[in-house]
């Protein structure tokens, strides 16, 4: 009698298997990553309507902000802006898929940008209500589809960067393993990470790579952009630690390291 072969593990489960080999508790961290959007702040315009009508974003910006007369600043904020979409809407979606095995799909209609300023809001853009639950893979083809749908409004009408939007979708979509950078082990984490990404059908795999490293004697897996977000050029702002400015650097650690050092083992400076 042949032995039926295995099912192949879930995403989730595949997720889990790396946490509960590192010693964390998969529920724990996931629940801990999941932020519920202030819904009491007052919503200025939909996406669906920014998407309909991008110069409503940038003439909220204008208002909001007014260094933003400036060309190149208000491509540094446009570019904010979207990243703080992709984090505030998307990385949360995904977190709960991991956590639940289903998750809703973004909804336009539903994501609101907020007013600037609101003390309680630690995101401009956020996600009212959801709809109905889908399963993981489903999950992955339709949400590659939806930011592919949204990039044109994002390049060709707000002039965010492919380097930009695509980097920021990808650190969205790797939120799971971005909320364990630094606690679980690198090297699988890496691995699973960048198997992750190249299951989506978009552009976002081409513009974020996992890098094993060490940083300040810990080790750790580090998303680094191909592209640059454009926050150092607003004010207060400053380079992210995935900022693309990094890149060449640290690739060129990570191979000086491999030849010389055991796996993983260099210094990112910042």
């Amino acid at each position: 009698m042949v032995a039926a072969e295995a099912m192949p593990l879930s995403w989730p489960e595949r997720y889990s298997q790396l946490l509960v080999e590192s010693g964390l508790d998969f529920t724990e961290v996931l629940e801990e990553s999941v932020q519920s959007p202030n819904l009491e702040q007052p919503a200025l315009f939909s996406l669906s309507q920014c998407l309909a009508k991008p110069e409503l974003l940038r003439s909220q910006l204008r208002k909001d902000y007014p260094d933003t007369e400036d060309p190149r600043q208000l491509r540094a904020a446009l570019s904010v802006v979207h990243q703080d979409l992709a984090l505030s809407v998307i990385s949360p979606l995904v977190i709960r898929l991991f956590l639940r095995g289903e998750a809703p799909l973004p909804d336009p209609g539903r994501i609101f940008l907020a007013a600037a300023g609101e003390p309680s809001a630690t995101s401009r853009w956020f996600h009212a209500s959801h709809g109905d639950m889908i399963g993981v893979e489903a999950f992955i083809s339709r949400i590659a589809a939806i930011v592919n749908d949204w990039y044109p409004v994002f390049r060709q009408d707000l002039g965010v960067s492919p380097g930009a939007y695509w980097s920021s979708v990808g650190l969205a979509l790797g939120a799971p393993f971005a909320a364990v950078w630094n606690r679980a082990n690198p090297e699988d984490l890496c691995t699973l990470a960048s198997e992750w990404l190249e299951r989506f059908r978009c552009e976002a795999n081409r513009y974020v790579n996992w890098i094993p490293s060490e940083f300040n004697g810990d080790t750790c897996a580090l998303p680094q952009r191909k592209g640059c977000c454009l926050k150092y050029l607003r004010p207060g702002g400053g380079y992210c630690g995935t900022c693309g400015i990094y890149r060449k650097e640290r690739l060129s650690a990570l191979r000086q390291s491999s030849r010389c050092q055991p796996p993983g083992q260099w210094q990112p400076q910042e």
